[in-house]
């Protein structure tokens, strides 16, 4: 956002607001409290008098009197408590020393006519509470309500007591009217707790507040994952690559990928064969940025512009269809299969059917790497080829040679020719249905043999560029993401190693 670090403002904000909301809560306005909670508040029905006799006459205050009428009672129970994080001492009630009274508990519409201390959770508290401490009730005429007065009361963190009053209606009907408590405290405050069922509205608040923190700073950082997760190399453009058949899977994939975190960029393939690439980007790359070459393999002769960048280790396989029965050859077998030495597959171990071998055409980036790294400079000249659906519609006996343009065609030929043999990407071979691989010389095909030289048919993915690509370009930002960025997942997921991790990367040479 322009450099703006919105995710770092959040990270405070999203730490900043509890801490705040703590000292509010606990230090500044918290720190000393008393609360209030009405237990019961019920009206009373039946023959209390003949029940319990003496009752009402022993909860008046003074004990004398004349019992009361004893319509539209109710009986009240407060519970007085100290739920700060300090003691609250007699001088904390914010009334002058000397008045003793500290709290006063307010029954609208009703007038006391009983009341009891009970609960006491120290029996010290009792001490407080003894007549002439300032204890005892009164009526409010003018605002028709009944109050209890109790006296400033020391308790310590967590004590509480209760007041059980019975009270008589005075005015209106139906539900009576919420008792209310009255006080100050200095530096703190004085209110009603309730039961603790279910989540508190300022806890939930701040949950709440905490959770759209988080999802807004995910919401960003995916935001700004998609175009700036490599911000240096979300560049916008359009990219043409050419080249190697055998590697446009990876790289389609690739750029496919890179095209998500980077929505400005386009990229648009050609890929015929490695030589081709290669030539065309000599012929229209000069000054032209938007156009990359991959080839399977280093370039030949005659490209002095053209500029390399080594992609990954790649393995490449013989495969074979099914019906041929072979699954291992040793690498001379391959040569003379590739010779036209070998008729019949029950030369080599496999059953009586004739040699149909498949070769990719001159230029292929694929058939150069199967010619150095596995027929070798000696290999003669291979027999003329012909169409290959028409060796599959003729069926000539002994050795027929065919040629694939590409490496899709290729291993399409091989799952449907009987008795035909030939060789693609590793990747590929595996993810085709109605093929076979085959080792060489008791070695499957791996990345491990292939360092170590038991395997020998492995070569390096490149790209190429004429001349110095600008390091603002889509063409030089695409080529980090595959050697450093997150593009060496996607290539990785093709059964390539990046060059950058090998134990060696200098073994990353033909």
């Amino acid at each position: 956002m322009n450099g703006f670090p919105l995710d770092i403002v959040l990270a405070l904000i999203g730490i900043a607001v509890p801490i705040l909301a703590f000292i509010w809560e606990f230090v500044l306005v918290g720190r000393k409290r008393l609360g209030y909670r009405v237990q019961m508040d019920t009206p009373v029905t039946g023959e209390i008098e003949s029940v319990f006799p003496g009752v009402l006459p022993q909860l008046r205050p003074d004990g004398g009197g004349t019992a009361p009428d004893l319509q539209d009672l109710s009986l009240v129970l407060v519970r007085i408590e100290n739920n700060g994080i300090t003691d609250v001492d007699s001088t904390d009630y914010a009334v002058p020393d000397s008045e003793p009274v500290g709290l006063h508990i307010r029954f609208p519409h009703r007038r006391v006519i009983g009341m009891a201390v009970t609960e006491l959770s120290d029996d010290a508290l009792g001490d407080s509470l003894k007549p002439g401490t300032g204890i005892g009730s009164r009526e409010d005429a003018l605002n028709r309500s009944g109050i209890i007065d109790l006296p400033k009361v020391p308790m310590d963190r967590g004590d509480h007591y209760k007041i059980l009053a019975i009270l008589q209606r005075t005015a209106g009907a139906g539900a009576y009217p919420d008792p209310v408590v009255r006080a100050k405290l200095k530096g703190g405050r004085v209110s009603e707790t309730r039961s603790r069922v279910g989540a508190s509205p300022k806890l939930v608040a701040l949950i709440g507040f905490l959770v759209a923190v988080i999802a807004v700073q995910f919401a960003f950082t995916l935001n700004d994952g998609s175009t700036s997760s490599n911000a240096e190399d979300c560049v916008a453009g359009k990219l043409t690559l050419v080249g190697s058949t055998a590697f446009e899977p990876a790289v389609r994939d690739a750029a496919d990928a890179y095209a998500k975190h980077c929505s400005g960029a386009q990229f648009a393939f050609e890929f015929d064969s490695s030589d081709r690439g290669l030539s065309r980007l000599d012929e229209e790359g000069k000054n032209n940025p938007g156009l990359l070459a991959i080839t399977d393999g280093p370039k030949g002769v005659g490209y002095p512009t053209l500029l390399p960048r080594t992609l990954t280790l790649s393995l490449y396989t013989i495969i074979v269809n099914p019906g041929v029965g072979v699954h291992d050859l040793t690498a001379q077998q391959i040569r003379d299969v590739y010779a036209g030495h070998v008729g019949n597959w029950q030369q080599v171990g496999g059953p009586d059917l004739p040699v149909r071998v498949v070769n990719r055409a001159l230029g292929s980036g694929t058939r150069e790497t199967f010619r150095a790294r596995v027929l070798g400079n000696d290999q003669p000249p291979a027999p003329a080829a012909t169409g290959c659906r028409t060796l599959e519609a003729t069926n000539p006996p002994g050795a027929s040679f065919c040629e694939a343009p590409v490496t899709n065609d290729m291993v399409k030929i091989i799952a449907e020719l009987p008795g035909s043999i030939g060789y693609s990407e590793y990747s590929d071979a595996t993810k085709t249905p109605g093929i076979q691989t085959v080792s060489i010389d008791g070695h499957p095909a791996g990345r491990d043999q292939a360092l170590d030289h038991t395997y020998p048919f492995w070569s390096v993915e490149y790209a190429y560029s004429n001349g110095e690509l600008p390091a603002d370009s889509l063409a030089a930002a695409f080529l980090r993401f595959l050697t450093t960025g997150t593009g060496k997942d996607v290539l990785r997921a093709h059964g390539n190693t990046p060059c950058g991790e090998l134990p060696n990367p200098t073994t990353c040479t033909p």
